[in-house]
């Protein structure tokens, strides 16, 4: 049967809000004041209370169990506040247990929420035996369980959280309401309460908030720095104020509104125009934070550094001008120890002051060049006893070279022998074959400039005809592929290239020709290995080979090449001329392998119905001295199928010239800064102007 207790007039308190303001709360008495109990809780409280002695708390929990205990109840011992406790008036609570017939004791903690329930269902169990026992667990382990517990829960409504959450203007209301039926919300809101859930919000909210302000600050910092160099670029007009100065003359500027906007509110980043996302001008009065501030100095610092680095290249100029030591065609190597100091290495890298040498010699060598020219021209009588084909002899060359070699102009393109020389035997072939192509000022010869003043008046029939192929009517040019496997064609095209002047110049029969060279080693079906493209169009190939697999290769080759230009419209690929080259591979002199490779080569340029060279002919196989008469027989032979292909435009005969209706004979010198212009413009103005029916590219 349950203990009746009786307490007349007992209110029925809520909360302990209510403790002292009774009537301030509306007031509930219990039943008849009447209830009936089947267990008690017998609470101690373990903590350091204030004016309060634990000893006489414990003597009258003593009493009041000695009450109980005539009741026959179920009682369990609950320590109080715990999260507090002091770690005697704990042992001593179990003690008092241990002496009352050993009394369960649960140690609890209320504001931290521990062992709450536990406290209760153990009394429980003592009422009802029926159910099972309970695990009494002491107050520090149960606190890491709910520790570990609570932060598990945690983590999955923060998840949670983050996952329905993107954005800093959502409010509480709404996203508790989606997050209502949520497992991982209802958990950590039963295990902390509904606040704490809002705090953890809240707090998420606040950084997607400041994240989202300090993309936006980093946004405008990053264009800082470009607003800086449109509105100030001049460091005189800046490298005296101060930065309170400067955000004045920022105002001043036409395009400061392009950059900047000033906002009604400050700080921005406490206003509405974080969200303002349309707008993404600089809010002015971030000007005021430091790291403007230090963006502002660095702006500076950059114009100081540019000005410094744009006076050190102005005084490393002047040092090549200056310097006699800096001669045309000396290396950077040689050069850099005259010119160079320490100033020069603080402020710029070398790579920059190659970059200015590498231009200050063209100069100085295009200039030396010209005077040199004009040193041919003043010797002109050394020229006049050469034979007609003009080929100087060694001794003819000797002769030259030392009635120049006292002159300075001479002298001044000692360290470019090869390109004098080439300049030497140009002048020459100019002497003897005087034509616009050969002349010294080319492409500013009179009579090209001429040829382009006629031509830009008027497009002739037979030019829009044939303006598929004029740019390769060119006979001072010649497109040559080198075809062949495992390095042979590039080390053909270095040797031939050997031959040549610097800037690829071939000298044929006493005549100068632009040499442009194509080694080919792998598919020639990939754009990077095709015979031909937008900017080259070859005249011939040679075919080189000096094992079975390099001939099979070459084969191949052409056949694909062929292939791919069936049916076009330009498939002069096909009828394309051929030399097939077999090269000696070095040191190899087994004579069975080399007629069986002369034979199968012979066979193979049968088939393919091109000129068969073997190692036979002098100076063809590498790892001997190339015969550039051999060589130069080659290219001639191409010379003269590009002329069958008619891949030249034909010249205006003497006959032709006579046809004319007028002629004018004009004698301007090369190079002269007047204006042809002046001359023939009254004439090509004419209204009874019309191009001359002979074919020439200068007659009308």
């Amino acid at each position: 049967a349950a203990t009746k207790l009786a307490s007349a007039e007992k209110l029925m308190y809520f909360c302990t809000d209510q403790l002292g303001l009774e009537q301030d709360f509306e007031q509930k008495q219990m039943p008849d004041g009447k209830l009936l109990v089947d267990g008690f809780l017998l609470c101690i409280d373990v903590s350091r209370g204030m004016n309060r002695n634990f000893d006489d708390q414990l003597k009258f929990v003593s009493n009041l169990y000695n009450q109980l205990a005539k009741t026959k109840k179920p009682i369990v011992v609950v320590l109080t506040k715990c999260d507090e406790g002091v770690e005697r008036y704990i042992r001593d609570a179990h003690t008092f247990a241990l002496s009352k017939k050993n009394l369960q004791v649960v140690e609890t903690s209320a504001r931290s929420n521990v062992n709450i329930d536990l406290a209760f269902s153990t009394l429980v169990q003592l009422i009802d035996k029926s159910r099972g026992k309970t695990k009494i667990i002491p107050y520090f382990e149960a606190l890491k369980q709910q520790s570990q517990q609570i932060a598990a829960a945690k983590d999955k409504y923060e998840w949670l959280v983050s996952r329905i959450v993107k954005n800093h203007n959502e409010t509480w209301s709404n996203v508790s309401r989606k997050m209502q039926s949520s497992p991982e919300y209802q958990d950590y809101v039963y295990l902390e309460g509904t606040q704490k859930a809002k705090k953890l919000f809240l707090q998420h909210v606040h950084r997607l908030k400041q994240e989202h302000i300090e993309r936006r600050r980093k946004m405008y910092l990053a264009m800082l720095p470009q607003a800086f160099e449109a509105l100030i670029p001049d460091l005189d007009e800046i490298d005296h104020l101060s930065c309170v100065k400067v955000e004045k003359l920022l105002e001043t500027k036409a395009d400061f509104s392009k950059w900047f906007i000033v906002l009604e509110e400050t700080p921005w980043d406490a206003t509405s125009h974080i969200d303002n996302m349309e707008n993404e001008r600089i809010p002015f009065d971030l000007m005021e934070t430091q790291p403007a501030e230090q963006l502002y100095e660095a702006h500076l610092e950059k114009l100081r550094n540019e000005r410094k680095r744009a006076e050190m290249r102005r005084a490393f100029k002047e040092n090549l001008e200056t310097s006699p030591f800096i001669t045309p065609g000396k290396p950077w190597e040689e050069a850099r120890s005259f010119i160079m100091n320490e100033d020069f290495y603080m402020w710029l890298e070398e790579s920059i002051y190659m970059d200015i040498y590498s231009k200050h010699q063209k100069q100085i060598i295009e200039k030396a060049k010209e005077e040199f020219q004009e040193l041919l021209l003043e010797y002109s009588e050394l020229f006049y006893e050469l034979e007609l084909d003009a080929k100087p002899s060694k001794e003819k060359m000797g002769v030259i070279q030392d009635v120049l070699g006292e002159e300075q102009r001479f002298k001044a393109l000692q360290k470019l022998q090869a390109e004098r020389d080439a300049l030497i035997l140009k002048h020459i072939h100019f002497v003897y074959h005087p034509t616009k192509e050969t002349c010294p000022s080319c492409p500013l010869c009179v009579d090209s400039k001429i040829e382009q003043l006629i031509n830009s008046r008027f497009i002739r029939p037979s030019e829009r005809n044939q303006k598929n192929f004029l740019s390769d009517s060119n006979i001072d040019r010649i497109n040559l592929v080198i075809l062949g496997k495992d390095g042979l064609a590039r080390e053909l095209a270095n040797e031939i290239r050997a031959l040549c002047t610097n800037d690829d110049k071939y000298v044929i029969e006493g005549k100068m020709y632009e040499l442009s060279l194509r080694p080919i080693e792998g598919n020639v079906r990939l754009p990077v290995n095709s015979f031909q493209t937008p900017t080259f169009q070859p005249h011939g190939c040679l075919c080189l080979y000096n094992s079975k697999e390099s001939l099979s290769y070459v084969v191949e080759s052409i056949e694909k090449s062929r292939e791919s230009t069936i049916g076009r419209r330009e498939n002069h690929l096909v009828h394309l001329p051929l030399t097939l080259i077999l090269v000696n591979k070095r040191g190899d002199t087994s004579g069975e392998t080399l007629h069986s490779l002369i034979q199968q080569g012979q066979q193979i340029a049968s088939k393919l119905q091109c000129v068969f060279l073997d190692p036979a002919s002098a100076g063809i196989g590498y790892g001997r001295n190339i015969n550039e008469k051999q060589i130069s027989q080659v290219l001639k032979g191409l010379l003269d199928s590009k002329r069958n292909l008619n891949l030249v435009s034909s010249t205006s005969t003497i006959k032709d010239l006579a046809d004319v209706d007028l002629r004018i004979v004009m004698c301007l010198m090369c190079g002269d800064p007047f204006n042809v212009d002046d001359i023939l413009l009254p004439i090509l103005q004419s209204q009874t102007y019309r191009p001359s029916q002979c074919g020439s590219s200068s007659s009308v």
